[in-house]
């Protein structure tokens, strides 16, 4: 009984371990004042200045932030109401044919996303001659179809546990349906929808296969640009770079959580004084 605790406690501190020490061993690095990447030449900060005045990699940034808040927002907005209608509409012709469109992008590999995407976009552009060229528009609409997979699957996943019962309370009392979308739907799925939204931004954000198919020139985003760079060898302004994002998705996350844990405390106060209310 004593040995299965420790041998779950080793093997998590064996995944963490195998996880950050990479990571943490690259931010170490990236304060190395050699410009080789493996051997350390004393404590500099000199990578992180070259990179503030890099414009090719903030613009690359810029464009990657944009593309992401664009395709994320859209893709919560689109995949927030697929879940409502897989969740609430239990029968309805094609749901079958709904649920696995929905579902095929989570099993089926980038490449072929990629390449669907790019085929969808050159037959558009020859047959009613949009989009003109690859790029920005492109990428974004790209990511909006594969992100959106996600938030629907995680807004279908909370209204599935929420009571519908509430729900149809509100509706015999006299509520519209907009109504009940309003004031109880999705105050009780906008957690779901908080997290689908960072998950869909960050889907975005680091993906580099889809955005290899449908970019063109001049639309150079942030993955794209390190990848293009590592392939000649690994830098310390590339262990810089990738340092700053992940201290800013660190800090992304904690706020994102601690803002999700206190509407949680939030509505289960709300039930809580509602409940002795009734009393």
């Amino acid at each position: 009984m004593n040995r299965r605790p420790v041998f779950l406690i080793t093997m998590l501190c064996f995944g963490f371990a195998f996880f950050y020490i990479p990571i943490l061993s690259m931010m170490v690095y990236s304060f190395n004042g050699s410009r080789l990447a493996t051997v350390w030449g004393g404590f500099s900060t000199k990578w992180y200045v070259s990179l503030l005045s890099n414009r090719q990699v903030l613009k690359a940034a810029i464009l990657s932030i944009e593309i992401a808040v664009l395709s994320a927002t859209f893709a919560t907005i689109l995949g927030t109401m697929a879940g409502i209608a897989m969740a609430r509409f239990k029968r309805f012709r094609g749901r079958t044919l709904f649920s696995g469109l929905v579902t095929a992008p989570l099993v089926m590999p980038e490449v072929i996303t990629g390449i669907a995407s790019l085929m969808l976009f050159i037959l558009m552009a020859e047959y009613i001659g949009w989009p003109a060229t690859r790029g920005f528009t492109t990428v974004t609409l790209a990511h909006i179809t594969f992100s959106m997979v996600f938030v629907t699957t995680i807004v279908h996943s909370r209204l599935v546990q929420a009571d519908e019962a509430i729900e149809e309370a509100a509706m015999d009392l006299g509520s519209r349906p907009w109504q009940v979308m309003k004031d109880i739907t999705l105050p009780v799925i906008s957690p779901a929808i908080m997290s689908g939204w960072l998950l869909a931004f960050t889907i975005s954000l680091d993906d580099v296969v889809i955005t290899n198919f449908t970019t063109g020139p001049g639309t150079t985003t942030l993955p794209i640009l390190i990848w293009s760079k590592v392939k000649l060898g690994v830098t310390p302004d590339i262990n810089a770079l990738a340092t700053i994002t992940v201290v800013i998705v660190g800090i992304g996350v904690f706020i994102a959580g601690w803002l999700l844990n206190r509407a949680e405390k939030a509505r289960e106060r709300d039930i809580q004084l509602a409940y002795q209310a009734n009393q």
